[in-house]
């Protein structure tokens, strides 16, 4: 146990040291999903769609063939190049199985997007934008699944990206959402010997004042391994960037 708060409180202090604005400048000028879907709202004609859009590819992004920063690429060409003019489960139908890195397990991701689209494209993302946490009940709600599936939290936070890209105002996410525990956080929570993940990281979270998915920010990027990356957070927080970054090596 001592060991355990140890862990947190000297991770909680990296974190916090980035802060939500350290977090908000990696998502806007590190993240290359964020920068495919500045892309892809540039490209696309119909902008009203692009919110819908980038919920729905949220929702499939799972059981991958590539990492998340080529899979989010892929969606943001494909799209710019195809724009839905149909269905959203119909656009889907044609893209993944073409899909260089997300096409395992495509019909039931098409399924999942016929459940989802009704609402996707009711939805008022003005209202949700502010209220997330609503967000992230309905969606678990409508999909049948636990709030705290990955798929789920990882669909508020990549709507907050496009509501920012769209609108241009910044939101910082809740702290009732959990982090989304994918490969890489769950092994990097794993070397840490933290324990199950979101208890532990809702934790760094009170004691840093990060929320959640902030801290996902923080960490995915630089948990890819890319030197560029690493090169780039180190830049832009000094110190700070450092300590992060010894602190997410192998």
């Amino acid at each position: 146990m001592v060991l355990y708060v140890c862990v947190i409180v000297h991770i909680a202090r990296v974190i916090g040291e980035i802060g939500v604005d350290g977090a908000r400048y990696i998502e806007e000028h590190i993240d290359p999903q964020f920068q495919a879907l500045m892309f892809l709202y540039e490209k696309m004609d119909d902008k009203r769609a692009f919110v819908p859009l980038v919920t729905a590819n949220a929702l499939v992004s799972y059981q991958l063939s590539g990492k998340g920063e080529e899979w989010w690429w892929e969606f943001a060409r494909w799209f710019s190049e195809h724009p839905v003019t149909e269905r959203l489960s119909a656009a889907y139908a044609e893209f993944l199985p073409k899909s260089r890195t997300n096409k395992r397990l495509a019909n039931i991701k098409v399924k999942r997007l016929e459940k989802m689209e009704n609402f996707l494209l009711a939805m008022r993302p003005e209202k949700y934008y502010e209220n997330m946490v609503q967000l992230w009940k309905d969606l678990a709600q409508i999909l049948g699944t636990p709030r705290n599936t990955k798929t789920t939290v990882f669909a508020v936070k990549m709507f907050g990206y496009a509501m920012r890209i769209a609108n241009g105002k910044f939101i910082p996410y809740p702290f009732e959402i959990p982090i989304p525990v994918d490969s890489r956080i769950k092994k990097f929570t794993e070397k840490l010997g933290a324990g199950k993940p979101i208890p532990f990281w809702n934790e760094v979270a009170k004691k840093s004042g990060v929320p959640p998915l902030h801290i996902d920010s923080i960490l995915w990027p630089a948990l890819s391994g890319n030197p560029e990356v690493h090169e780039k957070i180190k830049k832009a927080f000094g110190h700070a960037g450092e300590e992060l970054i010894e602190l997410l090596s192998p």
